[in-house]
């Protein structure tokens, strides 16, 4: 059943990626020039929202002036100085922030550049691989697959509040589900088992994330905040999946039973599609801790993603509480 489903799975995928990243990548570059452009201007996008709740799809855009550079310079100084409390509080010795107006695309990055391991965060790209195989063969999810892995072989800091039982069978989709909802790592490794590591790792490169060049270094630090909030932009926009399949993703990322990183000091109604990942050092005992996500404030949707290292998990979910705070409060000031 493994084998047949990791063929299955890899033909389809390569089709599917073929098909599609020329597209885009065009998308891509294109936006990027215009954002990233030395003009110090916004970013007036025109985007289709009916019937979707969590994706806004990118149809065309043009710069224009609209005087919003003080909400920025704000936001960063509010951004930077919580980053700064929490290194002084001795909460984390490491901290990169990635923020992002996904309205006009401004975006705030605090040692964006730093190195982490994405740990758990890597079900999101396992989910994405998914759901761009069932765009061509939506039967994929359907698949029915045996669970042989017992899990007091899976350790997780973080324990699921709920998880794939030993000896039962799960559909594709319900592995999904269990991985994203409540980071069950059990039907995380199941997922994994249905293509190579190169099919991951063509997918990062796509996002302009090179695994390979740093795949040597200590405890995985593969990837940086801003590399990562790439996936959560492609999602939102609909730029790799289609608007169906990235409406499915983010809405499953909304239901995360996480609630003590981003989320935690947000109001109940606030929804945040996200997902968070951790891991410890065995060697020093170092913990990482990191949330990466969409809060969906009203009219205003921002992307923020926090990664952290340092001695105890707790004071990192603290950091990124406080963080996540900070960017929501400073955010909805001119709303």
């Amino acid at each position: 059943m493994k084998m047949s489903l990791r063929r299955d799975v890899k033909l389809s995928l390569y089709l599917a990626v073929i098909l599609s990243v020329l597209l885009f990548l065009l998308g891509l570059s294109f936006s990027f020039l215009l954002v990233n452009s030395p003009s110090h201007r916004d970013i007036n996008e025109v985007r289709s929202t009916a019937g979707y709740k969590f994706i806004n799809p990118l149809l065309e855009c043009d710069s224009a002036d609209t005087g919003s550079e003080d909400n920025i310079l704000d936001l960063r100084k509010a951004l930077t100085e919580s980053v700064r409390n929490a290194k002084d509080n001795k909460l984390a010795n490491h901290i990169s922030v990635y923020y992002r107006d996904l309205n006009n695309g401004p975006w705030i990055g605090i040692n964006e550049q730093e190195l982490f391991s994405p740990a758990s965060l890597l079900k999101v790209p396992v989910m994405i691989l998914y759901y761009k195989v069932a765009e061509a063969d939506p039967s994929i999810l359907n698949r029915v697959v045996v669970n042989t892995i017992k899990q007091d072989l899976v350790n997780q800091n973080i324990t699921s509040t709920k998880a794939i039982e030993y000896n039962k069978s799960y559909t594709i989709e319900e592995l999904i589900s269990y991985a994203i909802r409540y980071s069950d790592n059990t039907a995380a490794m199941i997922l994994n088992g249905g293509f190579d590591n190169q099919s991951l790792v063509t997918l990062y490169n796509h996002m302009g994330v090179d695994v390979n060049a740093e795949s040597s270094l200590d405890m995985g630090n593969v990837i940086s905040v801003k590399e990562y909030a790439s996936f959560f932009r492609i999602l939102f926009n609909a730029s790799y999946l289609n608007r169906d399949m990235s409406e499915k993703a983010l809405k499953l990322l909304s239901e995360s039973d996480f609630k003590d990183g981003i989320v935690a000091k947000l109001p109940a109604d606030i929804v945040v599609a996200h997902k968070f990942g951790e891991r410890e050092n065995p060697k020093t005992g170092e913990f990482q801790l990191h949330d990466c996500g969409i809060v969906y404030t009203p009219n205003h949707p921002y992307l923020i993603c926090i990664m952290t290292r340092g001695d105890k998990s707790q004071n990192l979910s603290k950091a990124i509480q406080d963080i996540s705070f900070a960017a929501y409060q400073s955010s909805i000031k001119n709303l």
